[in-house]
């Protein structure tokens, strides 16, 4: 076939074959409010040379690649080894595609199958499968089995989950069948969420760091959705856990998360790579693929795809998940990650952040004007108040060479004077004193 665009002949053709006389007659279940009037203005046709320097133009509008970044929100900038890149890029890992077939596809599934391992190692869980979309679905992915597992249809979700998170779980499911018991001082309070569940409660959902950056109350948590008879599903950022105790440890029953933060760039959003972790006894429901080890007939060690719950094996209604793909190759870009820096490397990045972050709010709270919003203990992230709206501050960094972090008024406008601050190990001393100058400028323009 060619794959030069349709002319106008072949367009008309395939309309008339389908039975429709113009293109738009196919969008008439679309709403007219969301259509637009008039065609795209795309420049062209362009030359190689035209289309690069057009395309390499829009690149360098995204900031993070120039700014100094001290955004987060669930992407972080982590430093990447050269080696991941290498060896991520190599033909075999790029060009692999889903691998049914495990005799010409060993080299993919060890890789996967080591992505689970470290997973459920870092996660404290029996088990985990080989990649989500990213953590919002993941966290979906956990309701829907947390359902099925219960019988129950009503989700708690506790504290300060992401709002993105929060938003993708209303999407899925019924917004009614979502309840959020709200933070108390930046928290989640164990006797709230009580307060909230009932008979109808499938599980409880938190986030580990919470979306403000706070370390919240594992155990209390668990134990609470279990006296419900629900069950304990914890989103977890993966380096944190180098330092905090594993949740699948104090009893939660699924931890998931995004997983860019391991050997990822923060790019435009994305991609992203979600992980999903649980305990053996929801091994079945588990959705995606799950790879495992086996022995072939001399004894040998190899790999398969096993429990598989996809739609594409003529599962149809009994599918337990509508993953039909996954993030192989940013599995793989974890992995390489996750292997390069060891047990002691990764726990070693996750204390340098909070021993930064830490650095950078004593600066911040010295400066008129600002201070922490909460006081209780954080592990890479704070919110600082302000003195001025928030995306004040993130305009006048923008002019000094700084992303000073996440004006939150995006998210509630009753948060229009808090900063989301991420600090990774990227960041050094001299980059943290660019970042409190900045808040000095914008905290005296008003």
């Amino acid at each position: 076939m060619s794959f030069v665009g349709l002319g106008r002949d072949e367009e008309q053709r395939m309309l008339k074959e389908i039975g429709v006389a113009r293109f738009e007659d196919l969008l008439a279940a679309i709403p007219q409010e969301v259509l637009l009037e008039h065609p795209p203005r795309i420049p062209g046709p362009l030359s190689e040379i035209e289309l690069r320097r057009l395309l390499g133009r829009w690149a360098r509008e995204n900031h993070a690649a120039e700014l100094v970044s001290f955004q987060g929100g669930g992407i972080y900038d982590h430093w990447i080894p050269a080696a991941v890149d290498a060896l991520a890029s190599r033909s075999e890992f790029v060009t692999a595609y889903t691998p049914y077939q495990p005799e010409v596809a060993q080299g993919t599934l060890t890789a996967i199958f080591e992505f689970q391992s470290m997973m459920a190692e870092l996660t404290g869980c029996d088990v985990a499968n080989a990649s989500m979309y990213d953590g919002a679905t993941a966290t979906v992915e956990a309701a829907l089995l947390a359902r099925r597992q219960t019988g129950r249809k009503r989700v708690v979700v506790a504290g300060m989950v992401h709002p993105h998170v929060l938003a993708v779980l209303r999407t899925y499911l019924d917004p009614d069948e979502v309840s959020h018991v709200g933070d108390t001082a930046g928290l989640a309070v164990p006797a709230d969420v009580k307060a909230a569940l009932g008979p109808d409660s499938a599980c409880v959902i938190y986030q580990q760091p919470n979306f403000f950056g706070l370390v919240e109350d594992p155990p209390a948590l668990h134990a609470i959705a279990h006296e419900a008879g629900a069950l304990a599903i914890a989103v977890c950022d993966p380096i944190a856990l180098a330092l905090l105790e594993p949740p699948g440890r104090t009893g939660a029953d699924i931890v998931v998360g995004e997983a860019q933060s391991l050997g990822s760039p923060m790019s435009f959003g994305g991609p992203l790579l979600g992980y999903f972790a649980a305990k053996q006894s929801l091994l079945r429901g588990l959705p995606g693929r799950l790879v495992a080890e086996t022995v072939d007939r001399q004894g040998r060690r190899g790999f398969v795809l096993t429990l598989q719950t996809r739609e594409q094996h003529i599962r149809r209604e009994k599918a337990t998940s509508n993953i039909c793909t996954n993030q192989g190759l940013m599995a793989l870009r974890a992995t390489i990650h996750m292997g390069l820096l060891g047990r002691l490397g990764l726990r070693e990045v996750a204390e340098l952040c909070v021993q930064k972050s830490h650095h950078a709010a004593r600066l911040a709270a010295g400066i008129p004007g600002y201070a922490l919003a909460h006081e209780a203990p954080f592990f890479r992230e704070f919110v600082l108040r302000c003195p001025v709206e928030a995306r004040r501050v993130v305009e006048a960094g923008l002019e000094f060479g700084v992303s000073p972090g996440i004006n939150l008024g995006r998210f509630r406008p009753e948060w229009k004077d808090l900063l989301l601050v991420a600090v990774t190990e990227l960041r050094d001393a001299g980059e943290i004193d660019r970042w409190a100058q900045t808040l000095h400028r914008a905290g005296g323009a008003r």
